[in-house]
């Protein structure tokens, strides 16, 4: 005996001589339906009518194909589980891009329901029970094979997406930002045009792409562009737009999704003006990643500055010269003993009265010049850390060579 399709009941299953029967009757119908359906389509949704002639003419064809095909199906002689493969193939790929999965469904749902109207209207009143319920079983299918269709056109873009993305970070990150790569980071949703920073950490425990997802909807949130890639075992992330050359700003935005990278350090490069200049900010902060061991008990995240002497033991020659330029050259000069007071305060064990003995000062004149170097350099001689940077800045720009470059 043939299986009896689900949704319908047995009691109004009819034989295959009479549901060949039926189908045909309905099938003199079919055309009529089509156009009907067609123009309820452009009376209920107002975005059919918006769209242009030959997109209109694909739907139609779907519309068609689906009424044909519940025909076919409803006339099997072995009812089984519909297949609808035939009535999506009637229309190119193309049109999956140019209408929504809701949409879809809103014009499949419109189909059916001026079908099940027509039904009523054009076809004997014995054949009406068995057609609604066969039609209420073949909507369904019809509106799976829909989803099917989005889950893997999405699926599909997805994949492209992200290599898209990780040709566009690389190309960033080794500073080969043409035109083209630009247009493509655009197309990816990049739409900041100033103040960038690179982010790298420890590759992610979960799947990248689904890490890089999870990431980008942070980003989405905080209002900040993002590309990342997956390299070796590292994950880099670009960040643009909003306030995030702002430090606190850029470190706030990444604590957000900082449990997403593996365990390990995570260093904020410093900002550039835009993404062409990318790999000035990429450059620090892999430097910083790299030397990020040497301070175990730095922050996460913490930014690629702050890691200047770590960097600059580990061979950074542009940290080097950071050190030396933005620490010691500011400080000589200054004038007003401000690097002799700091020289012999480090030297005396961070000791205000020591240090007033050694220089002949008062111990008042002291404290108000490690004021003084604090405003001047940023760094302030009482904090042990500031103190140590402090004193490896001067250490680097005692050796500065004859033309005022620091060594390398």
């Amino acid at each position: 005996m043939a299986a009896t399709p689900r949704g319908i009941s047995k009691s109004l299953l009819p034989s295959a001589k009479t549901r060949a029967a039926i189908a045909k009757r309905m099938a003199e119908v079919s055309g009529a339906m089509t156009t009907a359906a067609v123009a309820e389509m452009e009376h209920r949704h107002a975005w059919f009518s918006e769209l242009d002639a030959k997109h209109r003419s694909w739907i139609t064809l779907v519309a068609q194909a689906g009424i044909d095909g519940f025909v076919h199906w409803f006339a099997d002689p072995e009812p089984s589980r519909p297949s609808t493969a035939d009535v999506f193939g009637s229309a190119p790929r193309e049109l999956a891009k140019k209408i929504s999965l809701y949409q879809t469904v809103e014009l499949v749902r419109t189909t059916i329901e001026v079908a099940e109207k027509q039904i009523d209207e054009l076809m004997p009143r014995a054949d009406r029970p068995v057609l609604q319920a066969a039609m209420m079983q073949y909507s369904r299918e019809v509106a799976f094979t829909a989803a099917e269709i989005y889950a893997r056109a999405a699926e599909l873009r997805g994949a492209w997406d992200a290599r898209l993305e990780a040709l566009v970070a690389d190309a960033v990150i080794r500073g080969e930002t043409d035109e083209t790569v630009l247009s493509r980071a655009s197309a990816l949703g990049w739409r900041s045009s100033a103040d960038v920073v690179v982010v790298v950490g420890a590759e992610p425990e979960d799947e990248p792409t689904v890490a890089i997802e999870s990431i980008r909807h942070e980003c989405a949130k905080a209002g900040i562009d993002m590309l990342g890639a997956v390299q070796g075992d590292r994950l880099l992330v670009v960040l643009g737009g909003g306030d995030i050359a702002d430090p606190e700003f850029a470190s706030r935005t990444v604590e957000r999704f900082a449990g997403i990278f593996g365990p390990g350090p995570i260093v904020i490069g410093p900002p550039v003006d835009h993404l062409a200049d990318a790999t000035r900010s990429t450059r620090a902060a892999l430097s910083g990643y790299r030397a990020a061991a040497g301070w175990p008990d730095a922050p996460r995240p913490v930014r690629a500055d702050e890691l200047l002497p770590e960097r600059a033991l580990s061979g950074d020659g542009h940290a080097r010269r950071a050190l030396a330029r933005l620490i010691y050259t500011p400080l000589a000069d200054a004038g007003s003993g401000l690097l002799e007071t700091l020289v012999v305060f480090l030297d005396n064990g961070a000791s205000v009265e020591a240090t007033a003995r050694a220089l002949f000062v008062h111990a008042n004149t002291v404290r108000y010049r490690l004021k003084r170097i604090q405003e001047v350099s940023g760094y302030s001689p009482t904090d042990p850390r500031d103190a140590y940077v402090l004193r490896l800045a001067v250490t680097l720009g005692r050796l500065l060579p004859a033309d005022g470059r620091p060594g390398t």
